[in-house]
């Protein structure tokens, strides 16, 4: 594969844990969704949430809770070993304008999975994102 198939793998990976993460994070505290999402702040995210007196919440999370959290944490892990794999063949002049169209994905997932309104606003601003990118690109 080259560099632009990563680059755009890792929007899309991108794009995923925001839609993910918000559906997991419902009714759980953000700090415990932390912890359970993102294995290189691991360290970090159970401290506050041993320092804020929140390990009850842990055995609290439902199973949906549970399940959305982890997606998203996969979703982000695949974002960042498709980036840093397009990063090490590809330009980063290229690659991160790519990454960065993970934005538009958003809003676009967002409208599909969220039901969070697509207005002409909202769909003209991911389409001169999703423009911008192309002629950073090309």
């Amino acid at each position: 594969m080259t560099w632009w198939i990563y680059a755009l793998l890792s929007a899309f990976f991108a794009a995923l844990t925001a839609i993910l993460a918000k559906i997991g994070i419902k009714g759980v505290d953000p700090d415990v969704a932390t912890a359970l999402r993102t294995a290189v702040i691991l360290c970090i995210a159970w401290g506050l949430v041993l320092a804020r007196g929140k390990m009850a919440e842990v055995t609290s999370l439902s199973r949906n809770g549970l399940i959305f959290i982890a997606l998203s944490g996969a979703a982000t892990g695949l974002s960042w070993i498709f980036y840093f794999r397009a990063l090490q063949i590809g330009k980063v002049s290229l690659v991160a304008p790519i990454d960065k169209a993970s934005l538009a994905l958003t809003i676009l997932l967002a409208a599909v999975f969220l039901g969070e309104a697509l207005t002409i606003k909202t769909a003209m601003g991911a389409a001169l994102i999703l423009a911008g990118t192309l002629v950073l690109i090309l």
